[in-house]
């Protein structure tokens, strides 16, 4: 384990349960991270420049495919800014479905909700958060967000009971827009297959309320995480570490989050000094990635692309990211 365990007796685990129950009518649910600042980003003509250029020499070079710029969106922060951070985007307030990605924010979230006391640390905790994010574990996530939010799966409900229950579900959501998080929703449990029961009322059967993320939070959120904003030291550790990707590691499988998305392109380029810190999402529709770059030369960068309709096109995102790493 990465941190020191708390036990928790069956008597405390109930009354953190009650806790959860109270705080869905409490006026005040949660605080700001102590070292949160949000993001200061400004807008770059130079660096839309290279995005640009990025995304549509990767368009032409798939163009051949059917890929047309409708099926991306991506953006870019230059972190190597003092107080201020260039950025640009490319379809940037696109609200797409981000599959596994969402779970960099359940993440993050769960480090909060542990510093405010509202979750002790246990194995358990550890082990699903580890998995989560290294493993990418859909199960992990399930349990989290049954963590976090104080709710779990189960039979569909009545309407009166049903509206406790997804006050209480949408906890994540009002804590990211009370950081001043906009266009977002992430309040849904990833699944290998499909959600059942109350899991597919809450997406109100059609997939009304499924998860979406643009690539501009997703890139804020990264990006804060990074500087060390989004926790303490020991939390921002935690997360980075958990994010921490080699795309020179020998693998078995390389459509992993070290070696099948913005990582391929260091692979490439042979850029074994470089270090990457990224969280992918893969579905049969969509293919994801946000990454942290930093080059041996001591370039900085924070990129998320998102693509739709090409999951099983493995070359796009590392065209993206090669494009930028020649042009940034």
């Amino acid at each position: 384990m990465f941190r020191k365990l708390v036990s928790i007796t069956f008597a405390a685990a109930i009354c953190m349960f009650m806790s959860h129950i109270a705080a869905a009518g409490d006026k005040k649910e949660f605080s700001a991270p102590k070292t949160y600042r949000a993001l200061e980003s400004k807008d770059s003509s130079e660096l839309q420049r290279i995005l640009d250029k990025a995304v549509e020499s990767t368009v032409a070079e798939f163009a051949s495919k059917g890929f047309k710029p409708e099926n991306i969106a991506a953006t870019l922060i230059d972190m190597r800014g003092n107080g201020s951070y260039p950025m640009a985007s490319y379809r940037g307030e696109e609200m797409i479905y981000p599959a596994s990605v969402v779970k960099m924010f359940y993440m993050a979230a769960l480090e909060e909700w542990i510093a405010e006391g509202k979750i002790k640390v246990t194995g358990e905790i550890d082990r699903g958060l580890r998995d989560m994010i290294v493993d990418s574990s859909n199960e992990a996530t399930q349990y989290v967000l049954d963590v976090l939010t104080g709710t779990s799966s189960g039979a569909e409900l009545p309407e009166k009971e049903f509206a406790k229950w997804a006050f209480k579900r949408n906890i994540v959501n009002r804590y990211y827009s009370m950081l001043g998080y906009r266009n977002i929703n992430v309040n849904q449990k990833t699944f290998c297959e499909d959600a059942y029961g109350i899991e597919q009322q809450y997406r109100n059967y059609k997939g009304e309320n499924r998860n979406r993320l643009t690539t501009n939070a997703t890139a804020r959120l990264l990006a804060e995480i990074v500087l060390g904003r989004m926790g303490d030291a020991e939390a921002t550790r935690i997360m980075t570490d958990l994010m921490k990707r080699d795309p020179f590691a020998k693998t078995n499988d390389q459509d992993d989050q070290a070696h099948g998305f913005s990582g391929l392109a260091l692979i490439n380029k042979n850029l074994k000094d470089a270090k990457i810190w990224s969280k992918a999402g893969w579905t049969s529709q969509t293919r994801h990635d946000a990454a942290y770059i930093e080059l041996a030369d001591g370039r900085k960068f924070v990129i998320v692309v998102f693509t739709e309709k090409f999951a099983t096109e493995r070359n796009v995102i590392p065209s993206v990211v090669s494009s930028i790493i020649d042009s940034l």
